[in-house]
């Protein structure tokens, strides 16, 4: 027998419940786990708070932001109906030319480009900086690598805001974006001898060309190498990557000489570990599927949504509760990026639903995608009444 869900069954706070039950509680048909770790980090709704109150602190001034303060539509939003203004972009990038002396600049979470802080410091503006710690400490690795002359290695994308500041910090450095790449890297050390998958000079510098550092010369620069990442990068994948250039130089140039020739502090951020880890436990439950909510422009949810799919299980990535409906309709993405859109997605009868979310995504955003989901099962047990 179905239990009919009232819209005032869950006006309240969905996931103070889930906390105050440890993270299971039971509405009707629909039974929700909430992930250990989720949500808002420390060092996102810092920066959040930081940005708020700048324009509480400066009322009357023009305020500019350098990028997203965050990778989630809703508080990007909520900061463009405060009259915070987005840097344009130009056929040669960000146009830093409307900023005039004694305006507001803020930097987001992910920091800014050693170049955009020179030409923001030649403007004579307020600076009002948000940059995490933790992307802060990766710049401090990789300024450790340059003064020993180590090439970085960064694990992490080459077109995200995080990792264009961090290469700016860095001396020589080439990105790579998974293992795979990674062991193309290591076995170009190797020549050919790790499994054979680089090529000629040429075929690397054209497959890393918008990943290295200007006139990168692997045949030079590979000989002593650091680990840094972005911070929402994969964190096994990170430390995979790590263990993998290791033993590489060992091989390379011997294990007597590796201190010599690699470098690595842990610049994993604490927030993406204890979320990965907790999506780790969330996959060993037994669910229907999992519910994924965070910015589709974000890393750190893409690796949220990769745990899922590595472990088989359904689930479904969206950005807000606009992406489920109308009836029982999905749009969510995958880890790689592809839209998909679904009919008749949640299952009838009662169901056992897992919850995770990036670190950029407030518990509201949460809670309405639930009440979404409440609202297709209320509709199903009225039909079967």
């Amino acid at each position: 027998m179905y239990h009919l869900l009232q819209l005032t069954d869950f006006c309240g706070d969905l996931v103070k419940t889930l906390k105050e039950n440890n993270n299971e509680f039971t509405w009707g048909d629909v039974t929700v786990k909430l992930a250990q770790s989720y949500g808002f980090c420390w060092g996102v709704e810092r920066a959040v708070q930081i940005a708020y109150e700048a324009r509480k602190q400066f009322p009357v001034e023009k305020i500019w932001i350098t990028n997203e303060i965050i990778h989630n539509p809703t508080v990007n939003e909520r900061l463009e109906e405060m009259d915070v203004h987005s840097i344009p972009v130009g056929n040669e990038g960000k146009r830093f030319d409307v900023v005039n002396k004694g305006d507001v600049v803020i930097l987001p979470a992910f920091g800014a480009s050693v170049h955009e802080m020179q030409l923001l410091s030649e403007k004579s503006v307020q600076i009002v900086d948000t940059t995490c710690p933790w992307v802060s400490k990766v710049w401090n690795t990789v300024e450790k690598h340059k003064q020993g002359e180590y090439t970085s290695i960064i694990h992490g994308k080459y077109s995200h805001e995080e990792t264009i500041a961090t290469a700016s910090f860095a001396g020589t450095y080439i990105i790579v974006k998974n293992i795979t790449e990674a062991r193309y890297v290591c076995d170009y050390i190797l020549n050919g001898e790790l499994d054979g998958s680089s090529g000629t000079k040429e075929e690397f510098l054209k497959k890393f060309k918008n990943a290295v550092s200007k006139g990168f010369d692997p045949d030079v620069d590979l000989v002593k190498l650091g680990i840094a990442n972005q911070t929402t990068m994969l964190k096994g994948e990170t430390e995979e990557i790590g263990k993998l250039a290791e033993k590489t130089m060992m091989r390379r140039f011997g294990v007597e000489n590796i201190n010599k020739h690699f470098i690595s502090f842990n610049t994993i951020c604490d927030a993406t570990q204890e979320r990965q880890d907790a999506m780790d436990d969330l996959v060993k439950e037994k669910l229907d599927f999992i519910l994924v909510v965070g910015g589709w422009n974000s890393s750190n949810t893409s690796h949220l949504q990769e745990i899922a799919e590595l472990n088989g299980i359904p689930s479904y990535w969206i950005d807000n509760e606009q992406r489920i409906g109308p009836g029982n309709k999905i749009s969510f993405k995958l880890n790689h990026g592809e839209l998909v859109e679904k009919d008749q997605w949640l299952p009838a009868g009662p169901i056992t639903i897992g919850v995770t979310s990036g670190a950029s995504t407030p518990d509201k955003v949460i809670e309405d995608a639930l009440k979404r989901i409440f609202e297709i099962k209320r509709e199903e047990a009225l039909q079967a009444a």
